[in-house]
C-alpha cells in the first residue's frame, strides 16, 4: 500500500472520515469492513439489496485512495474472455499480411486487449478492481474469479504467466439474488449493507442532493422509509431518495406546494406501474405522517 493509503486508512474512524470527504457516509460496521479489507489485503464483498449504496462505496474508495476503478459488471453467461483477456484477431491478421515474408510476433503486447482482471494485475498500486452483482453471473465464472483471488494471476498460454506484483485491492457487490459459494466468502472481509435509518438517509440526502432544505430532506427520508416498507417489486434506493428530494425542491420553487411536489415527482422515486398503483392510495398518508 502507498503511505497516502496508509495515512487515509490508519483507522476505521480516519477511513470513514476520508469517505465523507468524497460525500458517502459510512456507518461504523461499513468502514471497519473496507478499513479491515485494506490492511489485510483481503477482497471485500458488500451485500444488500439494490441502491443501497455498495458500488458507491466502492467508488467513494478508489476516489479516496486516489485509485483508478476497473469495473467488471457481471451479467449472465459472463466469460473468462470478458474479464480476463482477448487477442485483437483482426490485428494479428492485419500484421501477418503486412509482414509478407518477414516473421510477426502476433502474441505481442499491442495484439492483446487486456480485459478488469488482467488489468489490475498489470497495475496493482494504482487501480482497483471492482466486480460488481458478482451474483448475475454463473457458478462456472464464480469458480474462475475464485481462483484468480486466490493467486492474483493469469497464464495467457501463448505468453505464460502474468503475476501481480502487489496484492490489488478488490471489491465485490452483491443484491444476493442467489447465494455465492462459500470458498468465496471465506477468502473476503463481509459487510451487509442495509438501508440507512431515517437520521442517516437524511443526513446522505443533504450531503449529496443540491440546494435541498433539511427539512425536506427528513420528510423525503421519513417517507422512503414508510415506503420501502411495503410489499413493492422495486424499493426505491438511496439516489432515488436523493433525486426525489431534487425533484420535489425543483417543483416547489416552481409553484407546486409540498406535499402536491412530493406526489408530483414521485416518477423519480418509483419505477415500476404496478408499485405505483399500489402506493397511489396510501401516499397522501404516508407524506403527511413524513411531514409531521
Amino acid at each position: 500500500m502507498r503511505p497516502a493509503a496508509d495515512q487515509i486508512a490508519a483507522s476505521p474512524e480516519s477511513l470513514a472520515a476520508g469517505l465523507a470527504d468524497m460525500r458517502y457516509l459510512a456507518d461504523d460496521g461499513l468502514a471497519t469492513a473496507i478499513f479491515l479489507a485494506i490492511r489485510l489485503g483481503k477482497p471485500l464483498l458488500l451485500e444488500g439489496a439494490p441502491g443501497v449504496g455498495k458500488t458507491e462505496a466502492a467508488k467513494a474508495v478508489a476516489a479516496l485512495l486516489s485509485r483508478d476503478l476497473v469495473r467488471l459488471q457481471c451479467y449472465e453467461g459472463i466469460d473468462a474472455a470478458h474479464a480476463l483477456y482477448e487477442w485483437n484477431y483482426q490485428r494479428q491478421l492485419l500484421a501477418i499480411r503486412q509482414a509478407g515474408e518477414r516473421e510477426v510476433d502476433i502474441y505481442d503486447d499491442r495484439f492483446l486487449i487486456a480485459r478488469p482482471l488482467l488489468q489490475v494485475l498489470q497495475d496493482p498500486e494504482r487501480s482497483m478492481l471492482l466486480v460488481d452483482e458478482i451474483d448475475r453471473s454463473d457458478h462456472e465464472f464464480e469458480a474462475l474469479l475464485l481462483e484468480f483471488l486466490s493467486d492474483f494471476q493469469i497464464t495467457i498460454p501463448e505468453r505464460g504467466t502474468i503475476r501481480s506484483a502487489s496484492q490489488p485491492l478488490v471489491v465485490l457487490t452483491s443484491n444476493r439474488t442467489r447465494e455465492l459459494a462459500e470458498a468465496l466468502r471465506r477468502r473476503c472481509v463481509y459487510h451487509w449493507i442495509a438501508y440507512p435509518d431515517a437520521d442517516r438517509e437524511a443526513a446522505i440526502i443533504m450531503l449529496r442532493a443540491g440546494a435541498v432544505a433539511e427539512a425536506t430532506a427528513r420528510a423525503v427520508a421519513n417517507a422512503v422509509g414508510e415506503i420501502r416498507a411495503r410489499p413493492l417489486a422495486k424499493p426505491p434506493g438511496i439516489a432515488e431518495a436523493v433525486e426525489w428530494a431534487n425533484a420535489a425542491t425543483v417543483l416547489e420553487k416552481g409553484g407546486s406546494p409540498w406535499p402536491e411536489a412530493f406526489r408530483r415527482a414521485l416518477g423519480v422515486l418509483v419505477k415500476d406501474e404496478e408499485d405505483m398503483r399500489f402506493l397511489d392510495p396510501e401516499l397522501d398518508r404516508i407524506l403527511e405522517k413524513a411531514m409531521a
